[in-house]
């Protein structure tokens, strides 16, 4: 027996997160019809509310719901370095590890050819700026250790070519073709704490 249209669209909606299954999402459409309405327009309003109150720091591009991210305003980090990630998941994940106490840079992805995205397409030459107006004395790249990661690692390297800041890349621990995210906490401050320069 089909369920019915709304059910289904509902079903076939959430199927579209990452994660949802068909049983999952069959799951999530039964706990909100036991759910009473104010417990459901709560859920809507934290929704709408996480799409149009974040915004992208203006310094590093972390999320956050001030024009400079909690990690851009805090003044006691150190303010020499700069870890370089793909995506603000990777940001909170070295985060966790507590083993780095620099800022960041966001690049919002990585190259990829293959899905039509180029150096332009990302905040690489906001982080040059960053470099050559501040005084940056390192930059640690820790993009993910995957085709699109390195050729992004490699790119900005050789951007930076003509800076005397000290390039890095995040060490030991990470598989290739891994993702930051899904790295556990002790590998990623191994990898922080074991990375090798790549230049002067």
């Amino acid at each position: 027996m089909a369920y019915p249209k709304l059910i289904e669209n509902l079903i076939e909606k959430l199927m579209k997160l990452p994660g949802i299954g068909r049983r999952s999402a069959e799951r999530i459409v039964f706990y909100f019809l036991n759910s009473s309405r104010d417990e459901i327009k709560d859920f809507c309003d934290d929704v709408l509310q996480l799409k149009d109150g974040l915004r992208f720091c203006r310094i590093c591009n972390n999320l956050s719901e001030t024009e400079i991210c909690l990690i851009c305003s805090d003044t006691s980090r150190d303010d020499r370095t700069i870890c370089v990630v793909e995506n603000p998941k990777d940001l909170l994940a070295i985060e966790k590890t507590g083993a780095y106490k620099g800022h960041y840079h966001i690049l919002l992805g990585a190259i990829s050819p293959a899905d039509g995205r180029g150096p332009d397409d990302l905040k690489i030459h906001q982080l040059i700026r960053r470099v050559q107006s501040q005084n940056i004395k390192e930059v640690v790249l820790a993009t993910d250790p995957d085709t699109e990661g390195e050729t992004t690692a490699m790119y900005i390297t050789r951007e930076l070519k003509d800076t005397n800041v000290k390039i890095s890349r995040i060490g030991l621990g990470i598989p290739v073709g891994s993702s930051l995210e899904y790295a556990d906490l002790s590998t990623l401050s191994m990898s922080l704490s074991s990375r090798r320069q790549i230049r002067d």
